[in-house]
C-alpha cells in the first residue's frame, strides 16, 4: 500500500496539473500530496487513512453530505438505462425534463425555463450571451456593459474571469476583459469610513453603482451580477438593504439582475435560494454547486418569464438560438440532481442549513471573536468567516507575506478539520456540508480556537 501511495504520489507531481496551485512547488515537493480516498457524512479519508472533517464541503459543494447512496445508485440506473444523449433540437430524457421542473417549482417567482450546463463558469458564460442576446433582439446594441463587483466570484473563464473581482484570476491572464466592469465590494467591516452605519453604507455602494451607470451611459449598461452573499471574496453577507438600494437603481435604468446562485442555491442560507433569502428579484439565476450536491457535474442558468419571452421573440426572427453545449442536460448529472433535490426534502437538509448554521456562528462567535487578533467572526446560513487584524481597534490588517490566513487553515488541519484560506485577505472560511450536526459544528468551533491560538500565542 506504500509503494502505491508513493507511485501515485510521484505520478501527481509528474502529470497532473491542479488547479489554483502553485505549481512550480508541487512539481518540486515542496508542497503536500494529498490523495482522497474516501468520504462519508462530512467526513473525507485519505489514502494515508488520515480522515478531515471537511468543514467547506469540498468547494461549497456537498450539500447533502458524502456517501449519500441515492445519489449514488440514480446515477448508476441512468448510466446503465442512458448514459448519454444530447439536448439538441428539442431532444430531451425524462431526467432532464423532470429536473427542469423541479428546479423551476423550488426557483424564486417569475423564473421560467433552466439553461443546463456543466459548471458555474460555462452557466455565467451563458448568462453574458443571453444579456447580449437579449439587448440585440430588443434593439439596443449599444447596451452591452456588465457591471460586477470587486472581489465577486463568478468563474474562471475569459469572461466570467473578467467578471471575477479578484486579482488571482487577472494576473498574468489579460483579465479583466471589456466591457467588464466593476463596481464596489459591498464588505461593511472593510468600509473607508468607519461612521457609517450598515444601511449608510449599502447607500453608498447604490450611490457608487449608480454613478457608474451615468457616467457609462444608462443605454450602453445592460446588466449586473452579484452573489446574494460574497463568497471567495471572503465570505461577506450584503449590509442591511443593500439588494433592496440595488434593485433599485437597477429598476431605475432597465439593468438586468444577475444573482449568482452557485454557492447559495439549494439551501446554503437556510432557505433554497438565496435571492429568496435577501428578497432578490433577478432576471437570471446560475445554479451549479448544490444542484447535485456535486456528485456529477452539473450547472444551469435559470431564466426570468421576462427575458424568455424576448429569446423566444429572437428566435421567431432568427431561428434556432445559436448556443449549445455537447453535454447541456446530460442525463447522468440530471439524474443526480433528481435524486439530491429529492434528499434535501426529505432529510429537511434546508431547514438544518438555517438552524445549525445560526447555532456554528454564534458558537463560533463565542469562541473566537473576543481575541485580540479577530477582527470579526461573520457570515450566514452556513457560510462562516474569521477575519484576522494586526490591531483590533486600529482594524490594521497583517502584512500579505506573513500569510495568517494559511497559517491558521493548517494548524485547523492538523487538529483533523478543513477550512479555507481566502484570498485577499487573513480570512479563514467555514461552508461545511448542509447535513452538519451541532456536535460535528462544536468540533468544527474547538478546532478553530485551538488552531487560531497556536498561530497567535507567541505574538
Amino acid at each position: 500500500m506504500l509503494d502505491k501511495r508513493n507511485e501515485l504520489n510521484a505520478w501527481d507531481r509528474d502529470h497532473f496539473f491542479h488547479p489554483s496551485t502553485h505549481m512550480g512547488m508541487h512539481a518540486r515537493g515542496e508542497t503536500p500530496t494529498r490523495v482522497i480516498a474516501g468520504a462519508e457524512g462530512v467526513y473525507i479519508t485519505d489514502t494515508t487513512g488520515k480522515k478531515s472533517l471537511d468543514a467547506f464541503a469540498g468547494l461549497y459543494c456537498v450539500n447533502v453530505g458524502y456517501g449519500r447512496e441515492k445519489i449514488a445508485n440514480a446515477i448508476a440506473e441512468q448510466a446503465r438505462n442512458l448514459a448519454y444523449y444530447h439536448a439538441y433540437v428539442g431532444h430531451g430524457t425524462e431526467a432532464s425534463i423532470t429536473l427542469s421542473k423541479m428546479i423551476i417549482d423550488r426557483a424564486p417567482e417569475g423564473m421560467s425555463r433552466v439553461y443546463f450546463g456543466l459548471s458555474g463558469s460555462d452557466a455565467n458564460e451563458t448568462n453574458i450571451k443571453l444579456i447580449w442576446y437579449y439587448n440585440n433582439i430588443l434593439g439596443r446594441p449599444e447596451k452591452k456593459k456588465i457591471i460586477s463587483r470587486w472581489r465577486g466570484y463568478h468563474g474562471s473563464g475569459v469572461m466570467t474571469g473578467s467578471l471575477t473581482g479578484l486579482e488571482l484570476f487577472h494576473k498574468a491572464f489579460d483579465l479583466p476583459r471589456a466591457p467588464i466592469l466593476h463596481t464596489e465590494a459591498p464588505y461593511f467591516f472593510r468600509r473607508a469610513d468607519r461612521a457609517m452605519n450598515e444601511e449608510q453604507f449599502a447607500q453608498h455602494c447604490a450611490d457608487r453603482l449608480e454613478e457608474m451607470v451615468l457616467a457609462e451611459g444608462p443605454e450602453t449598461v445592460a446588466a449586473f451580477i452579484g452573489e446574494p452573499i460574497l463568497g471567495t471574496g471572503g465570505i461577506v453577507p450584503p449590509p442591511k438593504t443593500y439588494w433592496q438600494k440595488i434593485q433599485a437603481v437597477l429598476d431605475k435604468y432597465d439593468v438586468l439582475l444577475v444573482a449568482d446562485e452557485v454557492v447559495t442555491g439549494f439551501g446554503r442560507l437556510g432557505t433554497m435560494f438565496g435571492s429568496d433569502h435577501y428578497g432578490m428579484k433577478p432576471d437570471l439565476i446560475t445554479i451549479a454547486k448544490g444542484l447535485t450536491s456535486a456528485y456529477a457535474p452539473l450547472s444551469g442558468s435559470i431564466v426570468s418569464d421576462k427575458m424568455w419571452q424576448v429569446l423566444v421573440q429572437g428566435s421567431d426572427q432568427l431561428g434556432a438560438i445559436g448556443h449549445g453545449w455537447t453535454y447541456s442536460a446530460h442525463p447522468i448529472c440530471a439524474a443526480a440532481g433528481i435524486a439530491n433535490l429529492e434528499l434535501l426534502d426529505e432529510l429537511g437538509i434546508v431547514e438544518n442549513a438555517g438552524s445549525t448554521g445560526a447555532y456554528f456562528r454564534s458558537e463560533l462567535a463565542k469562541a473566537v471573536g473576543g481575541h485580540r487578533h479577530v477582527g470579526e467572526v461573520r457570515g450566514d446560513g452556513l457560510m462562516a468567516a474569521i477575519e484576522f487584524v494586526e490591531d483590533k481597534d486600529d482594524r490594521k490588517f497583517f502584512d500579505p507575506a506573513q500569510k495568517i490566513g494559511p497559517q491558521v487553515a493548517s494548524a485547523l488541519l492538523e487538529r483533523g478539520v478543513i477550512g479555507r484560506a481566502m484570498p485577499q485577505g487573513d480570512i479563514l472560511g467555514f461552508a461545511p456540508p448542509l447535513c452538519l450536526t451541532r456536535e460535528e459544528a462544536d468540533i468544527v468551533v474547538k478546532a478553530a480556537a485551538g488552531a487560531i491560538e497556536s498561530v497567535f500565542s507567541n505574538r
